[in-house]
């Protein structure tokens, strides 16, 4: 965490509350993109709808190098997050605290090459695409498999900084999807997956809500 803290110059974030009701103080700004990912929209990124928990922050950029080791040929889009300094964020509910961050679902093509989501306002930048319960629209398929290794190294990212992951939320239709990846038996016993339906469908993106100490709003 140190290395990190130093090499952007930046002090270490401390959040209060929670996702729901909640702020954040030094809120880091995730890269506009990688060798294997990119923001949903750049727009929203320079209107400063990016920022997360500093920890948080280590642990994206951490999964998405290691999936770049594991998956190199598949690429991957990350949502929105929160303000700079928390707080409300609409027209999420959460995203309050730096804690909560929506990953944009990787996608297959006809060919089965991974491609990015498309992104425009004519979707809402993703987030009013509408998948069919097999996860399928137009000539596009989700790669669960893409997604099952994410959430993984996701988890394993935050266990190595001292943190964890509170919840996901995916679609509940969508994840038994889930249950053929090679990495199920592992998120079967450490990831929580929320059951419950969500007032938005969460087909399009998985939002992860990661569990770190906050002090008191």
């Amino acid at each position: 965490m140190f290395l990190v803290v130093q090499a952007y110059g930046q002090e270490p974030s401390v959040c209060y509350g929670t996702t729901s009701n909640g702020r954040l103080e030094n809120g880091w700004k995730l890269p506009a993109s990688g060798s294997n990912y990119s923001a949903h929209w750049a727009v929203g990124r320079i209107a400063g709808r990016s920022y997360v928990h500093s920890t948080v922050h280590s642990v994206v950029i951490d999964a998405y190098a290691q999936l770049e080791k594991v998956l190199p040929e598949k690429v991957f889009v990350y949502g929105e997050t929160g303000w700079k300094d928390g707080g409300q964020f609409k027209p999420h509910k959460t995203h309050r605290n730096g804690l909560s961050v929506d990953f944009m679902v990787p996608v297959l093509n006809k060919d089965g090459e991974s491609v990015e989501l498309p992104s425009s306002i004519l979707n809402k930048w993703g987030y009013d695409l509408e998948f069919d319960s097999k996860g399928k629209l137009d000539e596009l398929t989700i790669d669960f498999e893409a997604v099952a290794e994410h959430i993984y190294q996701l988890d394993v990212s935050a266990k190595r900084h001292g943190i964890g992951i509170w919840r996901v939320i995916l679609d509940p239709k969508l994840q038994p999807f889930l249950h053929s990846s090679p990495r199920w038996p592992y998120l079967k016993e450490n990831v929580e997956f929320s059951t419950r339906r969500s007032w938005v469908r969460h087909d399009d993106h998985y939002h992860v809500d990661f569990d770190v100490p906050c002090k008191p709003l």
